[in-house]
């Protein structure tokens, strides 16, 4: 899958976009195919590290989770084995962290169901 991922502090020119595997879904999770991801505060300091007290949370001399995006609605793709709230193709959303990639893998009790859809316009 196609992620955009950060190994240092800095700029917005550390990101980079990159292969990474597709996660999979443990027991008690969801596998998300992401459609639409927000981008707030929380990510530009994470990525800069500022104030310095945020390197506490997300790692001293280098990012812990080196994928940024807080907000994601996209299509459940697999679910885990004791996942009982959702089944592939049901449309869900959350606030989350590592959403600016293709997939993510989220617990069951992070997800709330969503009614959007998707339209085609034909021009």
């Amino acid at each position: 899958m196609k992620a955009v991922i950060y190994e240092s502090y800095g700029s917005p020119d550390v990101l980079r976009l990159t292969d990474l595997p597709t996660p999979a879904p443990k027991d008690d999770e969801v596998l998300v195919k992401i459609h639409a991801v927000g981008l707030n505060a929380a990510d530009w300091h994470l990525m800069r590290a500022d104030p310095i007290l945020a390197r506490f949370m997300a790692g001293f001399f280098k990012p812990k989770n080196t994928i940024l995006g807080q907000d994601i609605a996209g299509t459940v793709e697999a679910v885990g084995s004791a996942v009982t709230r959702f089944k592939p193709g049901d449309a869900v959303f959350a606030c989350y962290t590592r959403g600016l990639a293709e997939y993510v893998c989220a617990p069951e009790q992070k997800l709330t169901p969503s009614t959007f859809t998707t339209i085609t316009v034909q021009c």
